[in-house]
């Protein structure tokens, strides 16, 4: 069981499953809605149109500071920055705690797979709804409604800049002279559906951006603020991988499951899923059974995760690196923090060198174990480790390492922990140990 707490989520921690079936109990968290979604705390958050609106609020109020001539500093509160900060406490915290772990992790790994990130776009308020809207309600369903989803939400609009892009010989386009976008067009082909395996040509993603063009925003359009911009879009029927479609939005959303049901996308989906739950450099028979499950299902994620599970590679000693937001959840999970302050966790996630939501480019953070590994990223998670020992209650480390690892504690981590000369330093070691850094 605790190999399946660690390898399929996010550490052990707080009270045991109350099933002692490891797969059984995997199995029961792919059934019905995803369970956060029904918690009072997430119904509460902003919609992503409420987001929207809420950039505008911004941006007017930054601009009636500044013609007034007073100071930005002290007058200026930001609505984009509360309303992150609280998606960030409610994800967060919900990772910690929630009683499906394997299917939070699925989550995390698909808002990763479709990457938006603040560091451009202005996307702040978006990102939380962006997950929560376009992410959350398809994990266990069918991978082409998460791409129309998920390239469709204004913070992916606004991240690869599709909101304002404009076809050529649209009407908007040939009255203000303004053009032809292809971010979303490429990256939805290269990184979220049928990958460079396609062979596609610079023709094709041109003829992608055209179809996107007119997906744009408005905050007005609850809930996500989504809005098809006719008198945007490029006119007449484009072709993508050799097969033609229709112009209008409904084109767009024909070219989109075209891809997200292609071959190759099934196979690129296959090997970043097993490469994630089965370690780096997987076995080629594990890509090719969900491959296998992914063509047979077209694309039903669900079933995907479910032969996950009987993966034998998916069972095999965790040597996988934890990225610095595995390693901080499961810190989380096994001290019991379950209501730190958001600070605690977006301090740790930036110190680690992973801040939240925050991804320097589109193909999003690294599964890599080897990226996580350089020296200044280890010392700053012991570094971690220790300054979190000095927060967690001192009464028995041994309990807590027997809680968090069960029988994979090694012998020599039980030593280290039982000479320590502190409970601190126990603590910080059980931390620091290649058993508790692995997944």
């Amino acid at each position: 069981m605790t190999h399946a707490m660690i390898r399929f989520g996010f550490g052990a921690g707080g009270a045991p499953p109350s099933d002692p079936d490891a797969r059984g109990w995997l199995r029961a968290q792919l059934q019905g809605p995803d369970p956060a979604l029904a918690e009072a705390s997430f119904a509460a958050l902003p919609t992503g149109a409420d987001g929207l609106q809420a950039r505008r609020d911004d941006a007017m109020a930054r601009k009636r500071i500044l013609e007034s001539g007073r100071p930005l500093k002290g007058n200026f509160k930001p609505i984009s920055r509360a309303i992150f900060l609280r998606e960030a406490k409610t994800q967060l915290d919900w990772a910690v705690t929630t009683p499906a772990p394997f299917r939070e992790r699925l989550v995390w790994f698909w808002a990763n797979h479709f990457t938006t990130s603040i560091r451009q776009g202005g996307i702040a308020p978006l990102v939380g709804a962006f997950v929560r809207e376009a992410i959350r309600p398809h994990v266990t369903g069918q991978f082409s409604d998460m791409v129309l989803a998920a390239e469709r939400h204004p913070a992916m609009l606004l991240y690869l800049s599709n909101a304002f892009s404009v076809g050529p010989n649209s009407r908007a386009g040939l009255r203000f002279h303004r053009g032809l976008n292809e971010n979303l067009g490429r990256e939805c082909m290269e990184l979220h559906t049928v990958s460079l395996r396609a062979h596609y040509t610079q023709g094709d993603v041109t003829n992608m951006a055209k179809l996107l063009t007119g997906w744009s925003i408005n905050p007005q359009h609850q809930p996500t603020g989504f809005m098809f911009r006719a008198f945007a879009h490029e006119p007449g029927s484009h072709s993508v991988l050799g097969r033609q479609f229709p112009p209008g939005e409904a084109g767009g959303i024909a070219a989109l499951r075209f891809l997200a049901t292609h071959p190759a996308t099934y196979r690129s989906l296959a090997t970043k899923l097993a490469w994630h739950f089965c370690g780096d450099h997987p076995p080629q028979i594990a890509v090719d059974r969900l491959a296998t499950v992914l063509t047979e299902t077209r694309g039903n994620l669900g079933a995907a995760a479910d032969a996950l599970i009987d993966l034998p590679a998916a069972w095999q000693p965790l040597t996988k690196v934890k990225t610095p937001f595995d390693f901080t959840i499961s810190l989380a999970r096994a001290t019991g923090i379950t209501d730190p302050p958001v600070g605690f966790y977006l301090g740790a996630l930036r110190k680690l060198g992973q801040p939240l939501w925050a991804a320097p480019l589109p193909d999003g953070w690294s599964d890599h174990g080897s990226d996580w590994t350089g020296s200044d990223a280890v010392i700053a998670r012991i570094d971690f480790g220790f300054t979190l020992a000095a927060r967690t209650p001192r009464a028995a480390p041994m309990e807590f390492a027997r809680a968090s690892l069960g029988t994979l504690l090694r012998p020599a981590t039980a030593t280290a922990i039982a000479t320590a000369g502190s409970p601190r330093e126990a603590l910080a070691m059980l931390f620091a140990a290649p058993e508790f850094q692995r997944r």
